[in-house]
């Protein structure tokens, strides 16, 4: 691999203590992670967080995949929060910290005796932040939550699918890593705002309230019709012709490219006419003008189709994008990770891990041309004894000691 990747270190000298789970928690420690902060995960020494048995690990016994994906760059402690002497180690580490992050089920951290008010008086400095599932005052606000939870309750679903067919859960992990990465900036504000008054501030994101600031576009619809925003119709008004997923040779379940014309630029109109073999429409008034263009949906759609199946998804990209025409082709999961020019700019990197290796997408924010460099996710309690020395001035016998008594 070209190496272009760094630790850019943006964050050095802060210390986040992570008591957070799954992925929408781990999700906005990870990435500060990657931009340099030490973050130390607190986990039950009886097995860790659940998120380490997770899907199918490289080796068996193995951390899970999961874990490795959303826990890289971090550093791992074992504490058992059980034990009194356990909760007062966390204690001592929050006087510590810069950043308290935890997701556990509503109320859990406070019966633990770790809420705001708790850590706040041990350190004001302590930035504070909770992720939940509903917000305080949400009818919800008890209930437990996941990722598809948060898109189904927080609007996402409703919009994505075809016209009159069911609502369907999209892809991408918008509930937990999109909660996520909301959390990771509020935390960046806080922590340069507590530059100018020494004090932390609490912060709280509930993960259907993170979904709404992904549909922000459909709430323009339901303000210019009153109604909700109907699924395939996420454009304001009619789509113009083509915009639209053609499907393209071979014909495999993701031969697919999206075409894009936009209603604005009667120019992209001539140059795709002229493409698909139409030459005589590229100034035909039926066709450049997009109201009229809209009349003739059916036929344009099936005069684009016709040339897409003749060729892949990549040419279609390759020839329709260079022509000037926005066209994506459908890439799945292994068109990625094939594509070299990902790996060479560091956008894609392999976790050299213990257990095996995991090839994966880093936090692609380019700094000085570089994106950060991706560090293995830590065994269980690997640094307990480094994290425990530097943060508390233990010595490796005190360390010992607790681990005889069942503390960590």
């Amino acid at each position: 691999m070209t190496e272009a990747a760094v630790a850019p270190n943006c964050l050095a000298g802060v210390r986040i203590l992570d008591l957070s789970q799954f992925e929408a928690g781990p999700t906005s420690t990870e990435v500060l992670a990657q931009l340099g902060a030490e973050v130390v995960k607190v986990e039950n020494p009886k097995g860790g967080e659940p998120g380490r048995i997770l899907g199918t690990g490289p080796k068996p016994g193995a951390d899970a995949y999961y874990f490795m994906i959303y826990n890289a760059n971090k550093k791992s402690v074992t504490v058992n929060l059980k034990s009194p002497r356990g909760l007062a180690l966390v204690k001592d580490m929050a006087k510590q910290a810069d950043v308290f992050v935890e997701n556990m089920a509503p109320g859990t951290i406070e019966k633990l005796g770790l809420g705001w008010d708790e850590l706040h008086a041990l350190n004001p400095r302590l930035i504070y932040a909770q992720v939940k599932g509903f917000g305080e005052g949400s009818p919800y606000e008890h209930n437990l939550s996941f990722d598809m939870i948060a898109q189904a309750a927080g609007g996402n679903m409703a919009i994505t699918g075809e016209v009159g067919r069911k609502p369907i859960r999209p892809g991408p992990t918008l509930g937990d890593t999109g909660t996520g990465m909301l959390m990771a900036i509020s935390i960046l504000a806080a922590l340069y705002q507590r530059t100018t008054t020494g004090t932390g501030r609490r912060l709280q994101v509930a993960m259907q309230d993170a979904q709404l600031n992904y549909i922000r576009g459909a709430f323009i619809n339901h303000a210019r019709t009153g109604e909700p925003q109907e699924r395939g119709r996420a454009g304001f008004g009619p789509p113009v012709p083509p915009n639209d997923i053609f499907p393209c040779k071979p014909g495999g379940p993701n031969d697919w490219a999206y075409v894009f014309n936009s209603h604005n630029n009667p120019e992209h109109w001539r140059r795709l006419a002229r493409i698909i073999g139409r030459p005589e429409l590229a100034d035909d008034p039926e066709y450049l003008e997009r109201d009229k263009r809209i009349a003739h949906s059916d036929e344009v759609n099936a005069m684009v189709e016709a040339w897409t199946r003749q060729h892949t998804k990549h040419e279609v990209m390759r020839i329709i994008g260079a022509a000037g025409v926005p066209c994506g082709a459908v890439m799945d999961t292994s068109d990625l990770l094939a594509e070299p020019t990902f790996e060479a700019r560091g956008i894609i990197q392999t976790q050299q891990h213990p257990s095996g290796e995991l090839r994966m997408p880093t936090f692609p924010v380019r700094f000085d041309g570089k994106p950060p460099k991706i560090a293995p996710s830590p065994l269980l309690g690997e640094h307990t004894t480094e994290v425990f020395g530097s943060w508390l001035g233990m010595s490796e016998r005190d360390v010992k000691g607790l681990k005889d008594d069942g503390v960590i």
